[in-house]
């Protein structure tokens, strides 16, 4: 097929029709993430801001001043819940983590640039209320899933001090991205996608982190299933080949894993994804 052509890019990003089990795979993620929250002494649908959606989970750790794990979820920023991904918190609890879980509204409702806000608005509410949840403000990451992987690199490129006078200019020192897109030229030009991001050129430059400078402080790992498509292959090589191995140490394919089961590895505890978020939060 044609790169670029229509048809070619459907292939490549409609990840559910590459998956023919992610139906029992989504159920998974609801049954295991309702578990999560009866076993754990969460608190529910803390609001970082007056908007519909700005509400957040956060799962505190057993002792104070432990490091802060905040997770953002995929759905190509127009689909699925904070509560569908309560279950990657349970291991990173277990292991000394407190963990948060982040909601933001999703398009068509608003734009990308607004969700984009709406995270830096999430992670400030976190930085500046982590004790009350036994974490350190101090010791802070981020991962994400796929639109979430895109999320957490825009928050490594956040001017911070612009958000708030009270802020530090480096809040988020580490991120790691799961299956992220980078370059959001080609996802303008996706057709089963359009209707709901409705994402212009000048939106692609505004939002595309491949094309940001690279961060001068932090860390990004970057990991993609080794059965996803050429396309997600591609694009979480890129964001390396952009921002360097400095910024991007870690550039990794995960053997055996699709677009979505590659999640499984950051909740299980033998996990090399569940490694990495250990080693940002330096809990390893």
């Amino acid at each position: 097929m044609v790169q670029n052509d229509a048809a070619w890019l459907d292939a490549q990003y409609n990840n559910r029709a590459r998956v023919p089990d992610h139906a029992q795979i989504l159920r998974r993620w609801s049954e295991t993430s309702a578990f999560a929250r009866e076993r754990l002494a969460g608190r529910l649908d803390l609001a970082y801001g007056d908007q519909p959606g700005e509400r957040l989970d956060v799962f505190p750790a057993e002792k104070a001043g432990s490091p802060v794990l905040v997770f953002i979820h995929g759905g190509y920023w127009r689909s699925l819940d904070k509560r569908d991904f309560s279950f990657v918190a349970p291991a990173f609890v277990q292991a000394g983590a407190t963990v948060v879980v982040v909601n933001y509204a999703l398009c068509p409702a608003v734009t990308m640039e607004t969700i984009a806000l709406q995270l830096t608005r999430a992670m400030a509410w976190v930085w500046r209320h982590a004790a009350e949840h036994q974490g350190d403000p101090a010791r802070l990451a981020v991962a994400g899933h796929s639109a979430g992987g895109h999320l957490a690199a825009m928050m490594l490129s956040c001017r911070w001090r612009e958000v708030g006078d009270d802020l530090p200019a480096n809040l988020v020192g580490a991120a790691m991205s799961i299956s992220g897109l980078y370059d959001l030229e080609p996802i303008r030009l996706t057709p089963f996608l359009q209707g709901d991001l409705r994402l212009t050129p000048a939106s692609v430059r505004r939002l595309s982190p491949a094309f940001f400078p690279r961060p001068k402080a932090g860390t990004l790992y970057t990991v993609v299933g080794l059965d996803e498509s050429d396309e997600f292959l591609r694009q979480n090589q890129l964001i390396r080949d952009q921002w360097g191995p400095t910024s991007v140490p870690v550039c990794e394919t995960v053997p055996g894993r699709n677009h979505f089961d590659v999640v499984h590895s950051l909740a299980e505890p033998d996990g090399r994804l569940h490694e990495l978020g250990l080693r940002l939060l330096n809990l390893h």
